[in-house]
């Protein structure tokens, strides 16, 4: 076996063959020709990925595997590490795309020596152009020996740029990743990305203007602005403490867009500390986006005291993210914008309220907007929105400061897509209203401009919430408690329906003859497949995802596609059913859901309506003792191996009547969700209008306001 070969996880072995982990194992167990572990531990094993491909496809186990997973796992195993092969992966799809017919001349030798020696001189030739020199730049030219290793990824990822086209390959690849390590990185979802560059506005005349993030992350900030308003921004700078984050935002924005080579923006990022170490100081930009680390206690408090960035004050210790925003500031261009992703206690904190009251006396801050909590990790913190113009010597210092609290508009998961568009509509809405007219009419409990005198005061405190009226309290109060009085009537209505009837004899337990989810798909029945299976040819590339949270709490749609893969696309009729983290629940797909992509860490059931009633299908397989079963249990989490389910054989007619009560089933858990929703409004309303006055204690409405029309 060749040394420092890629490896991959059972885990990863059995996404190549499509199957569960459990069938990996009893290869292992039944097979002695099964590969040998080649590193990792006793309990994770690692396996050579030649070997096992050499194994699968031997045994026949092979042959539908999609090119992006065997991509996926060579970057994966990669003995550099997965973020060195995704720099190398990154480079070599930018030669793909700006010079093609040098890559196919390299790629032609069957020498992987002479193709690194090669491809090594060729890089340096497309990054250079791309990025400048190579003292000025983030992405390193590998040498020969680093990309030995990753000729055959490089290989397979070439192949990869043909089928998906470079751009879509690298988003696969980046978004991949992501998503397998998500406590390493501090992301910033897309609508919340899109909505800070909404609010810095365009990024300059005809297209010329210039966008920096001094915290860039993976660069969301910065490709969410290269596209937006009027004005694309035509220079892109990012500078970020780790390396390899900046070289990675470096080949995403090179690789995002669709123009030529000597069309495309400039891109520069930079690795460096941006307080300690300002990599970018010659830089001034149309706009400043951030999301910077919060509460860093060792920021440069000491050795930046005379900083001349500090116009606004000197920092505190404790107060990091005013070292960011007056950063941001001198940045800018005189009247540039910048939108930084604050932690709410910076609107309060009296350590910084002197700087607070400078940048409101000098016309600085101009907005402070709330999020609603999960719009953005820490899911569990409604985090804001600064919104800062650089002051100009002709432009008087606004009088007004615009607050907005979205936190009690949000309705349901933030992640899904129509709660985070009605959030932002809101939030776009008031800001425009805002910017236009120096001051925004009074909008209860969501919106007002503030008389910066206002503010001024011992605390200077900017908190939203704690600056708007309570929005206006409605009358129907009396009407919505019958309205959810009868739904939950009918509620409990259903429950004598679909329980037996009180005393009737409990009829003895049914021994059935039984077969498996493995036994009907072998058969045709039914087909399996997951997310990570291979899409659906012809896919848009763009389609909401429903996530195994979706399933477990019955609600729409929410999640969105990383890394443009080709989804599997649900049917009217498919059975979904999540395979991580325990308990019994499966999802029969409606037409409201049809159309939606298959997330990952789901089951989808296909099955054949001349053998399989769908309904007979999830109510069986929602099985306490079916679950427990097919289940096997890792240290943190249990495992659902689909194919062990098991079903009764019983004929397509009596199906059918299982089916219709497991359907009313599931009505009735819908209603019973419902009425759980209404009844938390209900009781916070009338929480809210026995405190405001609205609601009197013995039920009816207060003195002054209208009685209920009925």
């Amino acid at each position: 076996m060749q040394e420092n070969a890629t490896e991959v996880t059972a885990a990863g072995i059995a996404r190549l063959a499509g199957v569960g982990r459990a069938a990996v194992s009893n290869w292992r167990r039944r097979h002695a020709d099964f590969p040998k572990p080649v590193g990792g531990t006793e309990t994770s094993p690692s396996f050579a990925l030649a070997e096992v491909e050499d194994w699968l496809r031997a045994q026949g186990k092979l042959a539908e595997v999609p090119l992006r997973e065997r991509v996926w796992q060579q970057l994966a195993g990669h003995p550099a590490g997965p973020v060195t092969a995704l720099l190398h992966a990154g480079a070599t799809l930018l030669l793909v795309h700006d010079r093609p017919t040098e890559w196919l001349a390299l790629s032609a030798t069957a020498d992987d020596e002479v193709l690194a020696e090669g491809l090594s001189v060729s890089l340096e030739g497309v990054l250079t152009p791309r990025f400048g020199h190579a003292t000025e730049r983030a992405v390193a030219t590998p040498r020969p020996a680093d990309l030995r290793p990753s000729i055959p990824l490089l290989r397979g990822t070439a192949e990869l740029a043909a089928e998906l086209g470079a751009r879509r390959a690298f988003a696969f690849l980046l978004g991949r990743h992501l998503d397998a390590n998500p406590r390493q990185y501090t992301l910033t979802p897309p609508g919340p990305a899109a909505l800070m560059a909404a609010l810095a506005g365009p990024t300059g005349p005809e297209g010329g203007g210039t966008v920096l993030d001094p915290a860039c992350g993976t660069g969301a900030l910065l490709h969410a602005a290269r596209g937006h308003g009027t004005g694309p921004a035509r220079r892109l700078y990012g500078q970020d403490a780790s390396p390899e984050l900046a070289a990675l935002t470096a080949l995403r924005l090179a690789l995002d867009g669709r123009e030529a080579p000597d069309a495309a923006p400039t891109v520069r990022t930079a690795a460096a500390d941006t307080l300690r170490a300002d990599a970018l100081a010659d830089v001034r930009a149309d706009v400043v986006l951030a999301h910077p680390p919060f509460n860093e206690r060792g920021w440069g408090h000491e050795e930046l005291a005379y900083d001349p960035r500090w116009e606004y004050g000197l920092p505190a210790r404790t107060e990091s993210e005013l070292a960011w925003v007056q950063h941001a500031l001198a940045r800018l261009k005189d009247g540039g914008s910048a939108v930084l992703l604050m932690p709410p206690a910076v609107a309060s904190r009296r350590s910084g309220r002197r700087i607070r009251a400078d940048l409101l006396r000098r016309g600085a801050l101009r907005g402070v907007i709330a999020l609603p909590a999960g719009a953005v990790p820490p899911n569990n913190v409604p985090l804001h929105l600064w919104v800062l113009r650089r002051p100009t010597a002709a432009a008087p210092a606004a009088p007004e400061l615009l607050l907005v609290d979205t936190t009690g508009t949000a309705e349901g998961d933030m992640r899904e897509k129509q709660a985070w568009t009605a959030v932002q509509d809101v939030v776009l809405d008031a800001w425009h209203a805002f910017d236009r007219d120096g001051a925004l009419a009074e909008r209860p409990g969501l919106a007002r401009s503030v008389p910066v005198i206002e503010l001024l005061d011992d605390e200077v405190d900017l908190t939203p919430a704690r600056r708007l009226p309570p929005p206006a309290a409605g009358t129907g109060g009396a009407a919505e408690l019958r309205t959810v009085r009868a739904d939950l009537a009918d509620t409990l209505r259903l429950t004598t329906e679909l329980t037996p009837k009180p005393g009737a004899p409990a009829p003895a337990p049914v021994r059935w003859p039984q077969t498996t989810i493995g036994e009907l798909a072998r058969a045709g029945a039914l087909s399996l497949r997951t997310a990570a299976t291979g899409g659906t040819p012809g896919a848009p590339a763009r389609v909401p995802v429903l996530t195994d949270h979706d399933v477990l709490t019955g609600t729409a749609p929410s999640g969105t596609q990383t890394g443009d893969d080709d989804p599997v696309l649900l049917e009217a009729g498919d059975v979904v059913v999540p395979v991580v983290g325990g308990g019994a629940t499966a999802r029969v797909v409606d037409e409201a859901t049809a159309g939606a992509a298959l997330g990952r860490g789901l089951a989808l059931l296909r099955p054949d309506p001349a053998a399989l009633d769908p309904w007979f299908l999830a109510g069986f397989l929602r099985s306490t003792a079916n679950n427990r079963q097919a289940s096997s249990y890792a240290s943190t989490a249990t495992r659902l191996d689909v194919r062990r389910l098991q079903l009764p054989r019983l004929p397509r007619p009596e199906q059918a009547r299982y089916g219709a009560r497991f359907k009313a089933l599931a009505a009735f858990e819908d209603a019973l969700r419902q009425a759980a929703r209404l009844g938390e409004q209900l009781v916070q309303g009338l929480h809210d209008g026995l405190t405001d006055g609205t609601l009197d204690p013995s039920g009816d409405p207060a003195p002054g306001h209208a009685a209920d029309p009925e």
